[in-house]
């Protein structure tokens, strides 16, 4: 908005009313006197033209053109500056007579069908004023009665008339009206000169004074005499100046002050620095300590606790009595508690360090949380309570993130609602929430149970490092008050958050939501569909969650679901699923009922007990599942007509000799314990085992005999694992390329990366887990001698541990190959651009994220950034042809594959 000075709002507001005023005024008046001179004007032409009608009776009767023609020039003559043009028109409207020539009568002619006027009528338009009279005559006979008689009109005059001497007139009385209003603004004008120059120059120097004194010449002030209001802001100036002086002079005392106690400050602060430094250093050294330290006992811990649970499990194999082998199972289960505390502290320090990294590879949803609710379904048969899992159909499966730690979150809430809960319920659900991205998806987890709930009181220190609800003596619930910490610190690293609904008595609810990138490509196994689709089953649950679950995973795949049977709606297939207090003979009736109509029967059980499976199998049960029901496991019950080979529980027997495989392996370890135990594995699953007790043992072996491969401790007396292995690689022996698997007992962050980048081929943590050991001899003992492009260990962790889905993406990236391949030659050719190339580069990184092809990955995601920085491709020619050979190297390596 603009801004005015005090002298052109005076000026503005003295002459502008005033130009207003007499504008309004002079215009008044003006338009007034206009209508004045209008009506005048017509009265005068009136005055003549009534009388010349009056006049032109007799000749007009007579006929006499002579006679009126005369009297018409004498009126016109006589009236020459108000009368324009006089003409007499006969009733028919024929001009008979005019006193002067006219362009156009017409305009003085009435229009026609109009009637002649009885009395004078005045038209005034662009024309001007014309004025028309009737010549009136008295034609009455001579017998009529008085009453009878009546004028008869012979024609009408019509008169225009002009206005030019009105005119002159109204233009001079607006000239002396404008003169007026001029001369009136003048006034205006010289009174406000005069207001300004008694105004304007005592705040100028008013704003003069301010100027120096905002300078800080505090020393100015306001002179002269003035009056009001002027008076009174000088008075206000000078005593503010007067204050400014007086404040400025203390407050350069108390910067004086001030500046004398920083410089004391000042010393004390660089004194605290030295010391926070020396802290600092001091807590660096501690936490590095403390990184020893943890990584010390986790080694420390987890050896004995490697010969505990293996030898354990290796007497598992033998023929034992009931006792004992419940005594061993609980030996083992003590030991697997032991090594999760472990875990637990390993992760907290990690996480509380900053140094847990989240993996980002593709997985399956369902498949990851399904993994989870099968390892502690157990835990909650035993209790008697009821597992569910419901997962909505809107949720995207195939996923990239860490599904490991997915699951340790999920181990940990779904563990505790177990734990704290007696009776009733442990519920999973898993719901869609929208995502920011398009390309990402959102999750929302919930695990609600009918435990014993959390107060207030106790829920404020639920998240708390060593805390638990019940921190008592008499505690009925052990544990180190961890699994809550980890569980919500890796959440909030996952870019998620947490939260807990519970009422004591109640239950508890615990709720985290997940953003995580969708894959490109499906994960999980195909189902059955087209056989389920359009099926009917009766299905028959007492648990209203479980059912609740159940229903909703069957209406997803296309079935209609029964609760009741009727005998107008036939059933293809019969599913009873029964809760943990359910009694055998309970189900074999309600078994044999289905069976009476001929029904396949399938039955969800809340057990574990391979007896009760296998009684129910034998009186005609097609398939028994425990719950949570796999839903690929589910699916299979529902489309086979018997139950698959793998279904019964066997117990772990030694593998017959012959279905060892034809390998020779080195087993290195200092620990004689632990030596003997990989001795034992090995020896069930390879046909000849050496071992050694130190790195330079294992270096001697290794150079005289051929070995498939080694499996090496890290920390040896005489020459450790990774020194060894350099020595291996280095003397280029028999065994240069041989695989050699890390076995360590480190469980520090980061640790399997720093053995493979050491040269090791794979990584095997303690305590050792026999399952992992025979997928790492399978691995090697099928895996192409040579190294290469592709690196088949990376693939299958990246398809979920899913050879079949390995070797299927990796089809699709040899399908790829074979569409970018012109594209890349037309570049090199010099015939395709830059912009060109980058979409079929760009889209197969998006491939090879998904195989086991880091080498490609990383020279793909080199050129995909030069791209995007607008290297030309003529520089980018040594890439291309890099990335060409290795294309081809990649097509010849994946035949031993596919």
């Amino acid at each position: 908005m603009t801004k005015y000075g005090l002298r052109a709002r005076v000026l503005a507001f003295t002459i502008i009313p005033t130009l207003i005023i007499g504008i309004l005024l002079a215009g008044y008046f003006s338009v007034n006197r206009y209508q004045q001179l209008e009506e005048a004007l017509i009265k005068e032409g009136v005055n003549v033209i009534e009388p010349l009608a009056l006049a032109s009776e007799l000749a007009l009767t007579g006929r006499n053109r002579e006679a009126l023609n005369r009297l018409l020039s004498n009126i016109h003559r006589n009236n020459t500056p108000l009368v324009n043009a006089i003409a007499l028109f006969d009733p028919e409207g024929r001009l008979l007579v005019t006193s002067n020539y006219h362009r156009n009568f017409s305009t003085l002619r009435l229009p026609d069908g109009t009637a002649i006027p009885a009395t004078t009528q005045v038209e005034t338009g662009e024309h001007g004023i014309i004025l028309r009279t009737p010549v009136l005559t008295d034609a009455s006979r001579p017998d009529a009665l008085w009453e009878e008689s009546s004028t008869q009109a012979l024609g009408y005059v019509a008169m225009q008339l002009t206005d030019d001497s009105a005119m002159l007139l109204h233009y001079r009385d607006t000239f002396f009206a404008g003169l007026i209003v001029l001369l009136g603004v003048c006034l205006s004008a010289l009174f406000g000169v005069r207001l300004i120059k008694g105004v304007s120059q005592p705040i100028t120097d008013m704003v003069s004074a301010v100027y120096k004194i905002r300078e800080g010449r505090l020393d100015t002030r306001v002179s002269g005499e003035f009056t009001g209001e002027l008076e009174m802001l000088k008075n206000g100036i000078n005593a503010m100046a007067k204050s400014l002086s007086e404040y400025h002079d203390e407050m350069q005392q108390n910067i004086d002050q001030a500046t004398s106690d920083l410089r004391e400050t000042l010393e004390q602060i660089e004194i605290q620095n030295i010391e926070l430094d020396m802290a600092k250093k001091r807590a660096q050294e501690a936490a590095r300590v403390k990184t020893e330290f943890l990584a010390n006992m986790s080694h420390e811990l987890r050896t004995p606790l490697n010969g505990v649970i293996g030898f354990a499990r290796q007497l598992q194999k033998t023929k034992l009595t009931s006792s004992q082998l419940d005594y061993l199972k609980t030996i083992e289960k003590s030991a697997q508690n032991l090594l999760g505390i472990i875990n637990d502290i390993l992760d907290f320090s990690k996480l509380e360090a900053g140094k847990l990294k989240m993996e980002q590879i593709p997985f399956s949803l369902r498949d990851t949380l399904q993994e989870v609710m099968t390892l502690l379904a157990p835990s909650a048969h035993d209790k008697g309570l009821e597992l569910s899992l419901r997962v909505d159909a809107a949720v995207h499966d195939s996923l990239v993130g860490d599904p490991l730690r997915l699951q340790q979150v999920l181990n940990n809430l779904v563990g505790n609602a177990i734990k704290f809960t007696e009776q009733g319920n442990v519920d999973v659900r898993v719901d869609a929430r929208p995502a920011g991205q398009p390309e990402r998806t959102g999750l929302c987890i919930h695990v609600q149970d009918t435990g014993i709930g959390i107060s207030d009181s106790q829920r404020r220190q639920l998240f708390q490092a060593f805390n638990q609800a019940d921190s008592s003596i008499s505690r009925r619930y052990g544990g180190t008050g961890l699994g809550l910490v980890i569980t919500q610190k890796l959440v909030h690293q996952m870019a998620g958050d947490i939260e807990l609904y519970s009422e004591p008595g109640s239950g508890s609810v615990f709720s985290f939501t997940l953003e995580l990138d969708k894959a490109a490509l499906p994960l999980a196994e195909p189902l059955p569909l087209a056989e389920l689709t359009g099926k009917t089953v009766l299905y028959q649950e007492e648990d209203s969650f479980s059912r609740r679950a159940t229903s909703a995973l069957l209406r997803e795949w296309g079935m209609q679901v029964l609760y009741e049977p009727s005998a107008e709606q036939p059933v293809d297939m019969a599913l009873l699923g029964f809760g943990p207090h359910a009694l055998p003979s309970q189900i074999e009736q309600e078994l044999r009922r289905q069976l009476a109509f001929d029904n396949k029967t399938v039955i969800l059980l809340s057990s574990t007990d391979p007896t009760l499976s296998d009684s129910l199998l034998a009186a005609g049960a097609a398939h028994c599942l425990s719950k949570p029901a796999h839903y690929h496991k589910l699916a299979q019950a529902l489309t086979e007509q018997r139950r698959p080979a793998d279904e019964p529980v066997t117990p772990i027997a030694l593998p017959p000799p012959d279905s060892r495989l034809p390998l020779r392996v080195l087993a290195v370890d200092d620990n004689p314990a632990n030596l003997k135990l990989i001795s034992a594995m090995l020896g069930e699953l390879v046909n000849q085992v050496d071992t050694g007790r130190n790195g330079q043992e294992a270096l001697n072996l290794a150079t005289v005999n051929q070995y498939d491969i080694i499996f090496m401790d890290i920390q040896m007396p005489v020459l450790d694992g990774i020194q060894a292995t350099r020595e291996i690689r280095g003397q280029g022996g028999p065994n240069a390329t041989t695989p050699i698997v890390a076995v360590t007992a480190h469980a520090i962050a980061g640790e399997r990366d720093r053995l493979l980048e050491q040269g090791m081929d794979d990584y095997l943590a303690k305590p050792i887990d026999e399952t992992i050991l025979t997928r790492i001899i399978s691995h090697f003992a099928h895996k192409p001698e040579t190294r290469g492009q592709i690196d088949w260990s990376l693939a299958l962790q990246r398809a979920g541990g899913k050879e079949a889905l390995a070797r299927e993406m990796l089809s699709l990236l040899l399908q790829s190959f074979d569409e970018f391949t012109p594209r890349l030659s037309a570049a090199l050719a010099g015939e395709l651009g830059e912009s060109a190339l980058y979409g079929p580069l760009h889209k197969l990184h998006g491939g090879a994220v998904y195989c086991g092809v880091p080498q490609l990955q990383s020279l793909l995601a080199a050129l995909e950034q030069a791209l995007l920085d607008k290297q030309p491709i003529d520089d980018l020619e040594p890439e291309l042809l890099e990335l060409e050979e290795r294309i081809e190297q990649i097509r010849e390596e994946a035949k031993a594959f596919l």
